[in-house]
């Protein structure tokens, strides 16, 4: 029986949307006033076509997946209200509490903004639905993919939303353990300040090489091609899921270089060491699109295994960590956390997948 996506996809988005909101999760505190205080608030002073685009916006993709989860659970009474209240609940519910954090503004408008994003959402989704859009869907799932498909789904959905946010490498996903060493340092020196001898003889990161920058580049084009092979069926359809993995790549690689540095420098990324681990990845692909789900999920766990390692031991570049600075404390803090969660998560998640995938046997790949 072919399981729905709408559950896990909707869960993660809901997820990551209290990330958002409540970022950074520090100095929590009352500040006298209280949570629906900012229902009878003034009207803001300053008000930027940023702030409305990113409200509203961020909450369609929301009331869209809750109309869908509420169609695949055969309810069809007024699925766009149910949508709408639940999703204009959450935020209302994510601005109250931003009442208790000094470092974020509770406000009516984004309230207002993010319903009415749910309900254009649920409306779209909903007309999509009565034009056949999920009859056309279930179809196209049952001619393409194998029955148990729907973690890997939920993963090449998710890839390029997890692509957005900066990376050091283009398409290199996973880049944490240099960060958590951080955290975890002064994490022990707040505690014993006198351990700073503990980490003095720490080994220095080196920079990658340009054989292990391209390796990379191509590993991060190849790991989605791979997973997709584990549930897409053979054939003609594989040799479209190849470009097309390519396209959305670069389509969200391009749109985080536009929104970090302007859209004229969109393809700055792309060097010469980017265009050639593309053209490993593409050509590597085409050659193992006959392979098994079987052979696919281990040279993907290999691959991520490999890339991982090799992008863990790297340390950030100036111009990365400038782009993380524009991310962090600029115009981009509101999805900030989202980005770059997903960009954190998405390899360890595919690296479960991929081994759920095994341990079930494929189940009709």
């Amino acid at each position: 029986m072919r399981k729905s996506a709408a559950w896990p996809v909707t869960a993660m988005y809901i997820a990551l949307v209290v990330y958002a909101s409540l970022y950074p999760f520090t100095d929590w505190r009352d500040q006298g006033l209280a949570p629906w205080s900012f229902l009878s608030a003034p009207v803001p002073r300053y008000w930027s076509g940023f702030d409305v685009a990113i409200n509203l916006i961020g909450y369609l993709p929301l009331g869209a997946l809750l109309v869908l989860v509420v169609l695949r659970a055969g309810t069809r009474t007024l699925p766009v209200l149910r949508a709408l209240l639940c999703a204009s609940l959450l935020s209302l519910a994510m601005e109250s509490l931003q009442s208790y954090l000094p470092q974020r503004v509770a406000s009516r408008e984004d309230w207002l903004l993010n319903t009415a994003g749910a309900a254009l959402g649920g409306l779209i989704a909903l007309s999509m639905e009565r034009a056949g859009g999920l009859r056309w869907w279930d179809g196209w799932q049952q001619r393409w993919l194998a029955p148990q498909s729907r973690g890997v789904l939920v993963l090449l959905l998710s890839w390029p939303a997890a692509l957005l946010f900066p990376a050091a490498v283009p398409f290199g996903l996973g880049h944490i353990w240099t960060r958590l060493g951080e955290l975890l340092q002064e994490g022990l020196l707040s505690l014993l300040p006198w351990g700073e001898d503990w980490f003095a003889g720490s080994p220095a990161l080196t920079p990658l090489g340009p054989i292990s920058e391209l390796l990379c580049v191509a590993l991060g084009l190849l790991v989605p091609c791979l997973l997709g092979f584990c549930v897409v069926r053979a054939g003609r359809r594989r040799l479209v899921l190849v470009p097309s993995v390519v396209a959305l790549g670069f389509a969200a690689t391009g749109l985080s270089a536009a929104l970090s540095w302007g859209p004229a420098h969109t393809w700055a990324w792309f060097n010469a060491t980017a265009a050639a681990g593309t053209a490993v990845a593409l050509l590597t692909a085409m050659a193992l699109v006959t392979v098994s789900w079987r052979v696919s999920a281990s040279l993907a766990l290999l691959a991520l295994g490999l890339q991982i390692g090799l992008l863990n031991q790297a340390p950030t570049g100036p111009y990365f960590a400038q782009t993380l600075q524009a991310w962090e404390q600029g115009r981009f803090i509101r999805f900030n956390g989202i980005a770059q969660w997903l960009g954190w998560v998405w390899p360890y998640a595919a690296m479960g997948v991929a081994l759920a995938h095994i341990a079930r046997g494929g189940k009709g790949t």
